[in-house]
């Protein structure tokens, strides 16, 4: 098939590459040329604009950090909107506001055009190493068309319904595991005050009933001399999507205490000037407040 990808971040270097592996041709565009660097020397050809990348294409793919980017990327000046032809699908991987990937969705419809919002769940280590799932909503015959492509980034591809519903389910999924993950350094920090060595109180919960794929690759990256390395999804990035189910339980009257309390938790890393790194330095704040630093 031949693919337009437009964003060519952390996720879209891996993400890429596996469809080419898979034997589509593909053709991408960043905002920064640079970026695709690594990807053009493996064989991706370059588009100036989002609508070229997606002339000509089978499927565009688009993967951006919000909204907005969505908006400017798939309806703004020379966009996907208008390259794309009339049997081929959009599908947005972003993790945005339901909604905004609905009204994007509700354009291209009035253009007799065709998208899906497609998120994909997992980091750059998961989708190299071919463990990255994703989730689709809208309509369910081209999701089938598309299927056979998305199975050549990740394992795991789920019909969810609607339009709108696989990223509304995204923004779900992520707060649940930024909600893991922070309690997780909760539970380690207060066994390490407590006399109990980080590693030895790592390795035990990572052998008993809370382990879990998420805590297995990020739970090793609190133990010393690790946490400045983790690359994974920065505070600002998951706070990003953090806030998105925050507002959603405001719009739809559903508690989400856990989810505030884990945002306060970002919060912090925030004043403390840690929003760079991986959000796993969260167990840093609880070892500051807990009086452990050296």
């Amino acid at each position: 098939m031949k693919i337009g990808f437009v964003g060519l971040g952390d996720m879209g270097q891996g993400i890429v590459p596996r469809l080419m592996a898979g034997g589509h041709e593909v053709t991408g565009w960043n905002r920064s040329k640079g970026k695709a660097e690594p990807l053009l020397k493996l064989g991706m050809k370059w588009a100036e604009t989002p609508r070229e990348a997606a002339k000509g294409a089978d499927f565009v793919f688009s993967i951006v950090t919000d909204g907005a980017a969505v908006k400017s990327v798939a309806l703004g000046e020379n966009g996907i909107i208008s390259g794309l032809g009339r049997d081929a699908v959009y599908l947005d991987m972003s993790t945005i506001d339901p909604g905004v990937s609905r009204e994007v969705a509700a354009e291209f419809a009035r253009a007799g055009l065709t998208m899906l919002d497609a998120p994909v769940s997992g980091t750059t280590l998961t989708l190299s190493q071919g463990k990255a799932s994703l989730m689709v909503g809208g309509d369910k015959a081209a999701f089938e068309r598309a299927q056979p492509v998305l199975l050549s980034i990740g394992p795991k591809v789920t019909y969810i319904g609607a339009q709108g519903l696989a990223v509304q389910l995204k923004v779900a999924l992520n707060m649940a595991l930024v909600i893991q993950v922070v309690g997780f350094c909760e539970a380690v920090a207060i066994a390490e005050k407590g006399g109990v060595p980080r590693e030895v109180a790592v390795d035990a919960m990572l052998k008993s009933v809370i382990a879990s794929p998420v805590l297995a690759y990020r739970g090793p990256l609190i133990l010393e001399g690790k946490i400045s390395d983790a690359t994974y999804g920065s505070v600002d990035l998951q706070q990003k999507d953090m806030l998105l189910a925050l507002d959603l339980g405001r719009k739809q009257g559903v508690p989400v205490p856990m989810g505030a309390a884990a945002n306060e938790m970002l919060n912090a890393c925030r004043g403390l000037g840690l929003v760079e790194h991986d959000f796993v330095i969260v167990y840093e704040v609880y070892r500051r407040l807990g009086g452990m630093t050296k």
